[in-house]
C-alpha cells in the first residue's frame, strides 16, 4: 500500500526532497511536545556530564518523525548519524562491521528495529552494554573467542511494532518515546514551514485544507503539498488557495478526513457486508483482497483515532460517526451501545 497518497510511509523518489524539508534543531521540530521536553533534558544531561547519550527508542505510527528526530539528536549531540534498517543487517557481520566503524559519541539509527534477526540481536547486546562485540576465529576445536573494544555510541531504534520487539532488546534501551498523531495546528505549521522552503505561494485556507486532510501525519501532509503545488501549476496561477486546494485533494480521491479509498472500503465492507460488526480482522481483510497487516498497520490506526473504528473482544466494530460520514442510516441494536 505504499503507493496510496495518504500511505505514511516513505517513496524512495521522495527521500531527497524530505531531507531538505527535514527540521536540524529540536526548537525547530514541531509538536510532540512532551517528548520534546523530555529528550531536551537527556540531551542536555548529557552534554553537560560529557558523555555520549542513553540510548533511545522512539515507537509509534509511521510518518511521524522518528528518522528525523534521529538526525536532530545527532545535531544537538554534534555528533555523525548511520543510518540502517532491521531488515538490511542480514548477518552479525554486517551488524560488526557498522559498529566497528563508529567513532565515539556516534548515533546509529536502526529503522524498524523490531524486523531484527534474534542471531542479530545477541551480538548487538553485549555492544549496548558493555560497547563490545565478541568475534569467533577459527572452527571446531581450535575456534577462539575475541572481545572487540568498541567506542561508546548511541543507539536510536526506530519501530512501528513494539510489541514485536523482544523484551531484552526493549530493556536496552535507557528512554523510550512514544510519538502520536499532530494536532491540526500543528499540522498547518508544519506545512508552512515546507511551502516557505518550497517557494511556493498559499493562503491559510489553502494550508488549512491541505493539513486537515493529513491524517495528523507529516509524511501525508508534504506529499498532498506536492501533489497540490502541481495542480495549482498546472490548473491554477501558482498559488494554492482554499479552493484550489480542496479541488485537487478531490481529483486525489481524498476526503475532507484524509480518508481514501481503501479506508472507505473498510468502512463499507463492516457496515455493509458485516452489519457494522464486530468481525475479525482477517474476515475484513479476505472481504475486500487486502492483507490483514497492511489493514491492521496502515487503515486501523487513523479510523481508530477518528473515533470510526471500535476493537471488541469479538472484532471491529463500525461506530455511529463512521456511519454519519459514509452518510448511512445509523441502525439502533442492542449490541452496539457500547458505541455511542
Amino acid at each position: 500500500m505504499i503507493d496510496r497518497t495518504v500511505s505514511p510511509h516513505p517513496r524512495e523518489e521522495e527521500a531527497a526532497l524530505d531531507r531538505a524539508l527535514r527540521p536540524a534543531r529540536l526548537a525547530d521540530f514541531p509538536g510532540q511536545d512532551r517528548l520534546k521536553q523530555n529528550l531536551s533534558i537527556l540531551i542536555e544531561a548529557a552534554k553537560a556530564r560529557g558523555e555520549p547519550l542513553d540510548h533511545v527508542l522512539f515507537y509509534g505510527p509511521p510518518g511521524l518523525g522518528k528518522t528525523t528526530l534521529s538526525h536532530v539528536i545527532a545535531n544537538e549531540m554534534r555528533v555523525n548519524v548511520r543510518v540502517t534498517s532491521g531488515p538490511a543487517i542480514e548477518r552479525a557481520g554486517d551488524l560488526v562491521a557498522i559498529l566497528t566503524n563508529l567513532k565515539a559519541g556516534d548515533v546509529l539509527f536502526i529503522d524498524e528495529i523490531h524486523r531484527l534477526g534474534r542471531v542479530i540481536e545477541e551480538v548487538l547486546y553485549p555492544a549496548m552494554e558493555d560497547f563490545a562485540v565478541d568475534i569467533i576465529l577459527g572452527k571446531g576445536p581450535a575456534a577462539r573467542s575475541i572481545r572487540l573494544k568498541l567506542p561508546h555510541f548511541t543507539i536510536v531504534g526506530a519501530t512501528t511494532r513494539l510489541a514485536l520487539m523482544t523484551a531484552p532488546l526493549r530493556a536496552r534501551f535507557g528512554a523510550v518515546y512514544r510519538l502520536d498523531f499532530y494536532e491540526q495546528p500543528v499540522m498547518e505549521q508544519i506545512i508552512r514551514r515546507a511551502a516557505d522552503v518550497l517557494g511556493l505561494q498559499a493562503d491559510d485556507a489553502g494550508i488549512a485544507e491541505i493539513a486537515r486532510r493529513s491524517r495528523g501525519t507529516p509524511r501525508v501532509g508534504l506529499r498532498l503539498l506536492r501533489r497540490v503545488r502541481d495542480f495549482a501549476q498546472v490548473r491554477g496561477n501558482g498559488v494554492v488557495t482554499g479552493a484550489l486546494a480542496a479541488e485537487a485533494l478531490v481529483l486525489l480521491d481524498v476526503d475532507p478526513l484524509g480518508l481514501d479509498d481503501l479506508d472507505r472500503r473498510v468502512l463499507r465492507a463492516i457496515i455493509e457486508k458485516f452489519g457494522g460488526g464486530p468481525v475479525g480482522l482477517e474476515t475484513i481483510a479476505a472481504s475486500i483482497s487486502e492483507e490483514s497487516d497492511t489493514i491492521m498497520d496502515v487503515v486501523e490506526p487513523y479510523l481508530l483515532q477518528l473515533g470510526f473504528l471500535d476493537r471488541t473482544p469479538r472484532g471491529r466494530a463500525a461506530t455511529r460517526r463512521a456511519y454519519e460520514h459514509l452518510g448511512l442510516p445509523y441502525p439502533e441494536r442492542p449490541e452496539q451501545a457500547s458505541l455511542l
